[in-house]
């Protein structure tokens, strides 16, 4: 969620890989996340190259091998070491990096201070450059490395490709273009995303890091670069919170970056989601862990509103209710798919337990809180969420509890029986006084092609024009308005069925109507439609039982594999693909790389450690296993493939949503939840 609520504010972004694993499941899952939020700009960084095995050249090859990129270009290259004996030996490590652009060595000490070398722009002198000897394997690599690169570039500038043409033809001609020249035509590249830079070096070591910190600022967009046309400083206030955390000295802290207009300090802005005012009491700016207080905030800015009491992650906020339809685009945090109890130590308890678990969910809207049955449940991501949802409520809240057994969070559809006729009166007692309240409610399962809102929990729950109907706490007056109260009613609903208590899914719900006396408050409309809900769902007759999958990536030596398989099988998992290698496949559009054509690889020899481990690592002696399994099934499986594979295997895993279980399945889920 940390990475879902950033990648929506941002205009570029870095993204790191490990040298020695190369792009992973995670890589692929930021990637994605940032193209769905639209960030175009992006700079790759290749990261522990000082770790045995690390390999520049694998590396570039795994982005063109999973599709990240057709067109990533080295801006720098790796230097081992400055002894060329080194390379001979398959030492790991990384002394310097060359700067193609700006055409320099960066040189590293063993202090981690670093010293800037300009390299000679003719041919013939490279060789006498007392950084290192004639025979270092960078040297053949520098003039074909440059030359590629400024190619490569002009065909994206017809401007660059007319200074080529130009320079004389000597080998020499392209080492004499300055980086003054070079860099308009790469940043214009990087903003529209025909090219990936690609940037190497240690983070842990601090090797590369500033100069990626010197292309990140000449190379990625601001924020006048990312829209049609800047916003005047007097036009309406927009922003987005897009995080909220809790600070013990501070308070609440709300991160908001802006869209239009100027903030001030001590304004009162409207919460577009929830319809409430929020007054402002301070302005930050975040440096690190530096705080600097200012009096405004203007476009594009990215700052901490302090004093804001109502507003969660996601909220939009503006300057008056007249802005109200103009909302941003939410963040929508995943589906839960893991569970467990919260018990407080004592009755005295309770209250603060409750309070930060509030205080949590506002802060993480992936943390989900219900209380079933007069237990407090929890629902998160997976184990690690709910980890760090337990470890924060003690070190952040202060909270006195206990987490019972941590469980997978199953979901009930709806059945087929047939609900006519179809409660939709709910007869009540209110202060003394029999009351009829009427609501008419369309309900019926969700088809094959029909997605459901995930604000809803898989549901779609729309009004009488087919429109979908907001959630009851994004009304403005939310005790007032009936649609905000048959809304609550049917949340509560839905949240739990009445022949499993599991939450539903995949309902589709239509209010199409409703009638209640004036005397009776619109609070009523709640209770009622929870009610009416509920009897028509269990008028219905129990559903099917839904789990949620994920896909895991298993690597592991050949010997291993038969028995990785066998026990997949064994816990409900299905194997998709057999692949050689750490890469594998996985779909039809992965099996075709992108093509080397036009891109600069450079060679083996300039990453000796992995030359030197290869014959050890070689994908011919690994095989993956890629496959899909019910979560519950796999929840130790880190035990049972170190086990399986001698302490050798390595496995990834993804979310891969909800799967509608066979019989057999059903019954022992309802025998392990109690309602067999």
């Amino acid at each position: 969620m940390e990475v879902e609520s950033a990648s929506r504010v941002i205009d570029g972004a870095v993204v790191l890989i490990d040298s020695v694993e190369g792009v992973e499941a995670q890589t692929k899952g930021v990637w994605r996340q940032l193209d769905r939020y639209g960030v175009r700009s992006r700079i790759m960084f290749l990261n522990k190259l000082d770790r045995p095995g690390a390999s520049f050249r694998s590396s570039l090859l795994s982005l063109l091998s999973h599709r990240l990129h057709p067109k990533p270009m080295a801006l720098s290259l790796p230097i081992a070491s400055f002894d060329p004996h080194d390379y001979a030996r398959g030492e790991p490590g990384i002394q310097g990096l060359v700067d193609l652009v700006n055409w320099e060595i960066w040189k590293w000490d063993e202090t981690g201070a670093f010293t800037r070398h300009q390299l000679p722009t003719n041919y013939e002198k490279l060789a006498d450059t007392k950084l290192f000897p004639p025979s270092h394997p960078i040297l053949p690599c520098l003039v074909p490395a440059r030359t590629n690169l400024l190619e490569n570039l002009s065909m994206f500038s017809e401007e660059l490709m007319e200074t080529l043409l130009n320079l004389p033809s000597s080998p020499s001609a392209y080492l004499t273009v300055p980086a003054s020249e070079i860099m308009p035509h790469l940043r214009k590249a990087t903003l529209q995303n025909d090219i990936l830079p690609i940037l190497c070096g240690s983070a842990f070591k601090h090797i590369g890091t500033e100069l990626l910190m010197d292309y990140i600022g000449a190379l990625l967009p601001s924020p006048v670069d990312v829209v049609d046309a800047v916003p005047a400083p007097n036009a309406p206030l927009r922003m987005l919170a897009w995080k909220v955390s809790w600070d013990k000295r501070k308070g609440w802290m709300t991160f908001v970056r802006i869209y239009s207009g100027t903030l001030k300090r001590q304004s009162v802005v409207y919460n577009a989601t929830r319809n409430q005012k929020e007054r402002v009491s301070k302005l930050l700016l975040l440096y690190a862990s530096e705080a600097e207080e200012v009096e405004s905030l203007s476009f594009g800015s990215v700052g901490v509103i302090l004093g804001l009491r109502f507003t969660r992650t996601g909220d939009t906020l503006v300057s008056n209710q007249q802005q109200a339809e103009s909302s941003l685009r939410d963040i929508v945090p995943p589906p839960a798919v893991m569970s467990t109890s919260v018990l407080p130590q004592s009755h005295a308890d309770l209250q603060p337990v409750q309070e930060a678990l509030e205080s949590l969910a506002r802060t993480d809207p992936s943390v989900r809180i219900e209380v079933q049955e007069g237990q407090l449940l929890v629902h998160g991501l997976g184990s690690l969420h709910l980890e760090i949802v337990e470890s924060r409520l003690r070190d952040e809240w202060g909270a006195r509890f206990e987490f019972g057994k941590r469980r997978v969070s199953y979901r009930e559809g709806l059945g087929l029986q047939d609900i006519t006729p179809k409660p939709q009166t709910w007869d009540a007692q209110l202060a003394g006084k029999p009351v009829e309240i009427a609501i008419d409610l369309s309900i019926r399962p969700l088809t094959q092609d029909e997605e459901g809102d995930s604000l809803w929990d898989g549901n779609m729950v729309v009004d009488k024009d087919d429109k979908p109907l907001p959630l009851p706490d994004t009304y403005y007056s939310q005790q007032q308005s009936p649609l905000a109260n048959i809304g609550r009613g049917i949340f509560n609903a839905l949240s739990n069925s009445p022949h499993t208590f599991l939450p539903l899914s995949r309902v589709h719900v239509k209010v199409n109507g409703y009638k209640y006396p004036p005397e009776v408050p619109p609070s009523a409309l709640a209770g009622a439609s929870a009610v009416i809900l509920r009897d028509q769902t269990k008028l219905a007759g129990m559903g099917p039982v839904m789990e949620p999958y994920i896909r895991l990536k298993i690597t592991v030596g050949d010997d291993a594999l038969g028995k990785v398989v066998k026990d997949l099988t064994e816990h409900g998992g299905e194997v998709l693909d057999l692949a050689a290698g750490t890469s594998g496949q996985e779909g039809e559009e992965e099996a075709i790389p992108y093509a080397e054509d036009g891109i600069y690889v450079p060679p083996k020899a300039l990453s000796p450690s992995a030359l030197a481990t290869e014959g050890n690592t070689s994908s011919n002696y690994k095989r993956s296993v890629h496959a899909i399994a019910p979560l519950s099934r796999m929840l130790d499986y880190s035990n049972r493939l170190r086990a399986i594979s001698g302490g050798h295997g390595v496995f990834e895993m993804s979310n891969a949503g909800f799967r509608q279980v066979s019989e057999t399945r059903k019954t022992e889920i309802l025998r392990e939840i109690g309602r067999a």
